[in-house]
């Protein structure tokens, strides 16, 4: 495999990655925003959705529906802006590889920030 073949794979699945994060981003805001408006908003709503785990950890309707999603927003557009940084900090040999891993992290932070979004749903009904 010579270089340009090897930044022509990168520039591939750089503009795949990019579009499918960017989906996600935007599904998670939407589910997180229409979780909002029937969510009860109160200062403490990990009691409400498990009473059970105790008041460990106090967490606000904002912080819990809208960290995630600002997570992903937030990696979405460094990965936009930051394509020739990425390029160059290539760590794996294998580019394919590097962009399943990147993959898995972000389909796993977006999985939470839809579960976060269905129970504030279900806390509020």
């Amino acid at each position: 495999m010579t270089i340009d073949e090897a930044r022509d794979d990168f520039s591939r699945l750089h503009r795949t990655f990019t579009l499918h994060l960017g989906v996600a981003v935007g599904l998670s805001w939407l589910t997180a925003l229409y979780a909002a408006v029937y969510a009860p908003w109160v200062r403490n709503i990990r009691a409400l959705i498990d009473p059970a785990a105790g008041l460990d950890r106090v967490e606000s309707t904002v912080s819990y529906l809208f960290a995630l999603p600002a997570v992903l927003a937030l990696a979405w557009v460094s990965l936009y802006f930051g394509r020739e940084v990425l390029r160059r900090a290539q760590t794996l040999s294998n580019v394919a590889v590097e962009f399943a891993a990147a993959a898995v992290v972000a389909f796993g932070v977006f999985y939470l920030s839809i579960d976060r979004a269905v129970a504030a749903l279900y806390a509020g009904f």
